[in-house]
């Protein structure tokens, strides 16, 4: 089993290539995806969240509002720590059982968000880090998030620098260009990763 660390900074591009990978055949873990069940309605992590929050972060339907939790605990580090702390040990952990059920020769890809933040650049085999420049990346949010400039800077602002990002990658896959650049760098990483 080859394990790869996927990241990005919010806004390059990063799920495109998860996309693009899980359909030419690696098995994809996505940490995002598996950050919304543990906090589904009736989960622990939903109560531990309203417990540190408060219910005003629940919407009428008693699901999580991520826009709300979101304006709270970004640009401010205690509580961005806070909810880390909740939801980070139960994402792990189901990562680790859906890993479990990979067929041994798989290439496993995790599309870990927070990598470079977390320090988990060691617990793969291969790290992948989607680039873009700051300037694209905030076009794309304000475009396709629908986010104020604002908004945009402080979720920018909340992760690892773009360098910091670039200093665990074994592979780097530029993503300023088009869908077709992306879709032939991204089945050049693969056969990178085929060969391995």
């Amino acid at each position: 089993m080859l394990k790869v660390g996927l990241t990005g900074g919010i806004g390059s591009g990063k799920s495109e290539v998860s996309k693009r990978l899980a359909a030419v055949g690696a098995v994809v873990i996505d940490a995002d995806k598996i950050a919304r069940e543990v906090v589904e309605p009736g989960t622990p992590g939903l109560a531990e969240i309203v417990e540190a929050f408060g219910e005003d972060i629940l919407r009428a339907d008693g699901t999580l509002d991520r826009e709300r939790l979101g304006s709270i605990v970004f640009g401010d580090a205690a509580k961005l720590k806070i909810l880390n702390g909740i939801v980070h040990p139960k994402v792990g952990a189901r990562m680790q059982e859906l890993q479990q059920t990979a067929p041994d020769d798989a290439i496993v890809v995790y599309d870990v968000p927070l990598l470079a933040e977390n320090n988990l650049a060691g617990l793969y085999d291969v790290v992948i880090v989607v680039d873009a420049s700051d300037e694209i990346r905030l076009e794309r949010l304000r475009k396709f998030r629908d986010m104020s400039e604002s908004e945009a800077r402080a979720r920018l602002a909340a992760q690892a620098s773009r360098e910091d990002r670039l200093k665990v990658a074994d592979i780097v896959i530029e993503n300023e260009g088009t869908l077709d650049a992306l879709d032939d760098r991204v089945a050049e990483v693969w056969a990178g990763l085929q060969s391995r």
